[in-house]
């Protein structure tokens, strides 16, 4: 769970402010008592590296990660220091995930995160100066008067820095967000063939650069993509501590309650901290499965589109679908039409 001096403007990604420190000195003992279930795919929290280091030791103490093949940890770049990244390393952390998201200080202003991109470019530096080869770079594209070309040079800037990965992804306006607020306002506007040609250059300039597109938001080198990020494009199961977590365990999914508060005084009276559950469907499971593996490289089944095969032709015939080993994947014409090819195959 994300610790920080305040929320980005973007995004409602619980989180915690840093006055509520004392927080971590009760929530990581019972993070690392619930975590039982917990075996191969690892995301804690950037905090106060002695918390951090409870944390993560208590883990390696109760779990056994003999199989763990991916361990990522987020990390804010104004948080990082020579110490927090040599110790990471030394618990094990195998991947950095950098949300940088731009290159340049008037959009990172406008986005409100805490840090420039001087403090961006030093982070990353003291990361692979503590032996990390596993690093990932977030961006985000569609911001509030971006520019094609402030988006090229954050593209530029970025392979420049040679990362074994990259994530792009598109603003989304979300509620009970101040860009929410903002764009309802008429302050903001999306702008879809805008955020076409975001994307269209994105796969352009990355592709070139040797990164494969693997999914519709993420790039990689060979041999470095996502492990716990295809887990969930793929409908694998995934367990989640802490307050908001959300968890899907065969038809069974949860939340978390959200107030951390809340969340404490449950696991301290030994009561379950689900805030609320459902019981998936097979319908739902197929939808999602459609909608998260159509994103993918690899596309999705053959099987799944066998009621849509009038829907599925016709993409193909258009140019926005093609078939690749049984499967059916988008073109790259068909990635920038993504979220209308899948709702039309639902």
């Amino acid at each position: 769970m994300p610790e920080s001096v305040h929320t980005a403007h973007f995004t409602k990604i619980y989180s915690i402010v840093r006055k509520h420190g004392d927080f971590v000195k009760r929530y990581c003992p019972n993070s690392i008592g619930s975590a039982e279930v917990l075996r191969y795919r690892l995301k804690p929290f950037i905090s106060v590296a002695a918390q951090l280091e409870l944390l993560l030791r208590g883990f390696r103490e109760r779990l056994d990660l003999s199989q763990l093949i991916e361990w990522t940890l987020e990390a804010n770049p104004g948080s990082v220091s020579a110490r927090k990244a040599a110790f990471l390393r030394n618990l094990g952390i195998t991947r950095i995930s950098l949300g940088v998201q731009s290159w340049n200080d008037d959009l990172l202003k406008l986005l409100g995160r805490e840090h420039n991109a001087r403090q961006a470019k030093e982070s990353f530096d003291i990361l692979r100066a503590a032996g990390f080869s596993n690093i990932n770079i977030d961006l985000m594209f569609g911001l509030p008067g971006h520019s094609l070309e402030q988006w090229r040079s954050t593209l530029e800037k970025t392979i420049a820095l040679q990362p074994e990965h990259i994530s792009a992804y598109c603003l989304t306006y979300e509620e009970d967000t101040e860009f929410f607020l903002r764009h309802a306002r008429g302050e903001f506007r999306q702008d879809p063939d805008a955020d076409a040609e975001f994307l269209e250059m994105s796969m352009s300039i990355l592709e070139d650069a040797g990164y494969e597109h693997y999914e519709i938001s993420n790039y990689a080198r060979t041999g470095f993509s996502s492990v716990h990020n295809r887990a969930y494009w793929m409908g694998e199961d995934y367990f989640g501590i802490g307050p908001s977590a959300v968890s899907t365990v065969g038809m069974q999914r949860w939340q978390n309650v959200c107030d951390y508060r809340s969340y404490i005084d449950r696991v301290f009276a030994g009561q379950s901290p689900t805030g609320s559950a459902e019981t998936l469907t097979s319908d739902m499971k197929r939808t999602e499965r459609i909608a998260l593996s159509l994103r993918t490289r690899d596309g999705v089944f053959a099987s799944e589109l066998k009621g849509r095969r009038r829907e599925r032709n016709e993409f193909i015939a258009l140019g926005l679908l093609r078939e690749s080993h049984g499967n059916f994947a988008l073109t790259r014409q068909g990635k920038l039409l993504a979220d209308s090819v899948a709702e039309a195959l639902l």
